[in-house]
Parts: C-alpha cells; sequence; structure tokens
C-alpha cells in the first residue's frame, strides 16, 4: 500500500502545483477549483493508502528484497459470471435519468431498483442456488 500511496500523493501535489500555476497564470477561478477539489480528493485517497499501510503486514510490493513467487498464492473469489452488475448499471442510468429531470417519482423507483441491485449483487454467494457452503 506504500507504492499506491505514494503515487497518488505525487499526483496531488501535481495538481495542487498545477492549480497555483493555473491559477496565476489563467486567473481562471473554475479550473483553479478543478484542480485543486482534484488534488484534495487524491490526497484523501493516499492519505487512506498510507494509513491502512501502517496498519497490515508490507506485501510483497512493499518489500525491496522480495521476490516474485512471495506474490504467489490465491488471491481471492472472483465471481465466473454474474447479472447484477448489467442490472446495476441500468439503476444507476435511471437514476441519472430521474435526477436529470427531477422526476421524483422516477426517482423512488430508481431508488428503490438501486437498492435491489445493489442487495443482489453483495449476497449473490450468500443466498440461493450460488450459496456458499461453509
Amino acid at each position: 500500500m506504500k507504492v499506491e500511496a505514494l503515487i497518488f500523493n505525487i499526483v496531488a501535489v501535481f495538481c495542487f502545483v498545477a492549480a497555483a500555476v493555473y491559477g496565476l497564470w489563467a486567473r481562471e477561478p473554475i479550473g483553479t477549483t478543478a484542480l485543486t477539489l482534484s488534488g484534495g480528493l487524491t490526497i484523501l485517497i493516499g492519505g487512506f493508502f498510507w494509513f491502512i499501510s501502517r496498519r497490515i503486514d508490507a506485501r510483497p510490493e512493499d518489500r525491496k528484497d522480495a521476490d516474485i513467487a512471495d506474490g504467489a498464492g490465491e488471491l481471492g473469489f472472483f465471481s465466473p459470471g454474474s447479472y447484477w452488475p448489467f442490472g446495476l448499471a441500468l439503476s444507476a442510468a435511471l437514476m441519472g435519468l430521474a435526477l436529470a429531470f427531477f422526476y421524483s417519482w422516477l426517482i423512488l423507483i430508481a431508488t428503490a431498483a438501486l437498492l435491489i441491485t445493489v442487495g443482489g449483487l453483495l449476497f449473490e454467494y450468500y443466498v440461493g442456488q450460488n450459496a456458499t457452503q461453509s
């Protein structure tokens, strides 16, 4: 996580420097605000990664003396196929459409659709025929 924290913090410093140069050179507030907020968001992510890196053991990516074989092994469980992400994308698109036109009835329908699809994606392997036996 230290490598990721370093990358995000370098990008944050670049965004802040670019915001200062752009603000002085162009004297345009929208671009300066956008660059400053981008720097703030990246430093937020970099700070989170730095905080997490202090709490967990060093990964092979973080050690200079690590071999390639140190990173071998199981990485986790990845779903072989699921239709829930497609439904989630449709629900998010419906919510975007509902918010763009600000139809309150469509916002309620999209909220319900989002909650159902997020729940379906989250609990896909805990209930039903795909439930893992423990």
